[in-house]
């Protein structure tokens, strides 16, 4: 699942990155507006961590642009700015969630999972699809509930993305995209083979369906 992380402080966007890439998540990092604006006119994001003050621009104008362009996605806010009232704006020109600095990196994290969780329709903590458990806090993986396994961190990454996009069709490039970051080397495509079938010994064949010349399903049922 890939993140866009818009922080112009360079150190705490690193370390954010490094918990955020700790988690399974695949994290773009832009330190200007206008990187950020071209980044999420070409990727596609799960959920976008923003910071309002940002060099080039304000965040809250990125934000309410990102919306009237259609872009649905969670946005959590991330700012210096701690009154009441910077909140109500933060919220009211789109963002989902609102936090302030300094933050815990727990509590962060938490508001993301339960961002990620709304958006995907699921209330539960563990993701549950045809039968598969995915246990998103210790990256488990079940198929009765009683054995669970523990995923790579790769594995984990591509298993929680068609667990959260059941019954739609990925291509390997696509699945890629959501693998790895823009700053890492392009892997080879038939990569994505080796850990769906490294995922298909952990949980049946049945359960990741191969369309020739097409892609990859997650059935739902």
């Amino acid at each position: 699942m890939k993140l866009l992380l818009v922080e112009d402080d360079d150190l705490l966007a690193e370390s954010l990155a490094e918990t955020l890439q700790d988690e399974g998540y695949s994290v773009d990092t832009a330190t200007r507006m206008r990187v950020a604006d071209a980044l999420m006119a070409t990727e596609d994001y799960a959920l976008a961590i923003l910071d309002i003050g940002l060099p080039d621009g304000s965040g809250l104008d990125l934000l309410q642009r990102w919306r009237e362009q259609g872009h649905r996605l969670p946005i959590l806010a991330l700012t210096a700015r701690d009154t009441w009232e910077d909140k109500v704006v933060g919220l009211r020109r789109g963002a989902d969630d609102y936090m302030t600095k300094p933050f815990h990196e727990a509590e962060l994290l938490a508001r993301l999972h339960a961002l990620l969780r709304r958006q995907s329709g699921g209330l539960a903590q563990r993701l549950t699809v045809n039968g598969v458990q995915l246990d998103e806090q210790t990256q488990e993986v079940s198929t009765d509930g009683v054995t669970w396994h523990s995923l790579t961190a790769t594995e984990f990454r591509l298993l929680r993305y068609l667990m959260h996009h059941p019954d739609h069709v990925h291509s390997k490039v696509l699945l890629l995209d959501q693998l790895y970051t823009l700053d890492q080397d392009a892997p080879a495509p038939n990569l994505v083979e080796v850990y769906i079938g490294r995922l298909r010994r952990r949980l049946g064949k049945h359960i990741i369906q191969t369309r020739r010349g097409q892609g990859y399903v997650f059935a739902s049922r």
